[in-house]
């Protein structure tokens, strides 16, 4: 192909796909509507089957002197902050994946993909750009060969996809901030990523290498506020909701969220099931094809899969209509654990009771054999 790719959205999935197609010698033009990249949120996690896909990209170098890798994934009691069950991780993920498991900040994983791109001639990014259906011919000089809808949850470019799926409030909203290691309470493990579980609810916590502070972030039932990413939290009433939400859980941990300064609140929304490609004219990738619910932390890492895995379809002359079913199952299946994750984190009663006995009684290493075909993942090349 003579005709460049468009790329509408210059987030995670947009940077990660133009990337890709320029390893396969593909020209990429990202159009961007904001004029400056700035990151919402705080950090990221990226899972083996996420890092395996930036080390083919040359990305891992980088990467690598700005993330930790914590030596466990922990489940813990919000109650009592017991360890229920933990899965190693850090050099355990390097030998047993092949691939290493890190946190970070999202705007670190940003910058690293945006000056890969900056870098590479047969990427061009352009800023403070809005696109219109006609719009791409006219910034770029020929009509692209192919659209990539990268532009998220509440994408334009799904919208003009005929059964494309839609966006829907979950019902759940995350709650985000960060602690310097000074701020943090002494049970925050800088060497683990930890689940803290409760009824209807949970909080995650992990080291953020490059800041030494500590990511937040707190799951619950909430209000919709809107298409925004970035709500700084409203007055006390707001914050009455989450500590109620939380009402029984260790008090050091009541008394964290009481005292947390400006966080702020993420809508968490899923795209319904629906068509993610238009003939062989355009197509969605990442949110704006199936965002999901963060139960599995996998949100990213589906992003990154979807980049990369279309630039080596569309290279070998496979039809979207391949790509895309390939990919929906793989979603499906994430979306399954993620479904499954959410109940057992938030269970109540004597559910949450067998939940805590079950998997006290697995090893470590059985846990984590639970998790060979997500982070084991081998994506098409």
């Amino acid at each position: 192909m003579t005709r460049p790719v468009a790329i509408v959205g210059a987030g995670i999935a947009g940077l990660t796909a133009a990337l890709s197609f320029a390893r396969k010698g593909m020209e990429t033009d990202i159009f961007e509507r904001t004029s400056v990249l700035s990151e919402a949120g705080a950090g990221l996690q990226l899972s083996p089957n996420a890092t395996r896909i930036l080390a083919r990209l040359g990305l891992l170098p980088a990467l690598e002197s700005l993330w930790s890798e914590p030596q466990a994934i922990t489940l813990a009691s919000g109650v009592s902050l017991r360890t229920i069950a933990s899965v190693p991780s850090g050099p355990f993920a390097r030998s047993r994946w092949q691939s290493p498991y890190g946190v970070l900040h999202r705007a670190d994983l940003q910058k690293t993909l945006l000056d890969a791109v900056n870098a590479n001639p047969l990427c061009h990014l352009h800023l403070g750009t809005q696109i219109g259906d006609a719009d791409h011919g006219r910034i770029i000089g020929s009509e692209p060969c192919l659209v990539v809808g990268a532009d998220g949850v509440w994408s334009q470019v799904r919208k003009q996809i005929e059964g494309g799926g839609k966006s829907i409030f979950s019902g759940n909203v995350a709650w985000r901030f960060t602690l310097s290691e000074e701020e943090a309470p002494a049970f925050f493990d800088r060497t683990k990523i930890t689940a803290f579980l409760g009824s209807g609810s949970h909080l995650v916590v992990y080291p953020l290498q490059r800041s030494s502070r500590f990511n937040v972030v707190a799951i619950t039932n909430g209000a919709d506020p809107g298409q925004s990413w970035d709500s700084t939290l409203p007055l006390d009433h707001s914050r009455e909701r989450l500590l109620k939400a939380f009402s029984g859980w260790h008090r050091q941990i009541t008394d964290l969220l009481r005292q947390a300064v400006e966080p702020t609140i993420w809508p968490l929304h899923d795209v319904t099931d629906g068509a993610w490609h238009q003939g062989e004219n355009s197509v969605v990738i990442g949110d704006a094809a199936h965002a999901m619910m963060p139960f599995a932390a996998q949100g990213a890492a589906m992003a990154i899969e979807d980049g990369f895995e279309l630039a080596s379809f569309v290279a070998a002359g496979k039809p979207l209509s391949a790509f895309a079913d390939h990919r929906k199952g793989r979603v499906a299946r994430v979306r399954s654990r993620g479904a499954f994750n959410r109940f057992a984190y938030h269970a109540r009663g004597p559910v949450r009771l067998g939940r805590d006995i079950v998997l006290s009684l697995r090893r470590p290493e059985s846990l984590a054999a639970d998790f060979d075909w997500l982070y084991g993942y081998e994506p098409k090349d």
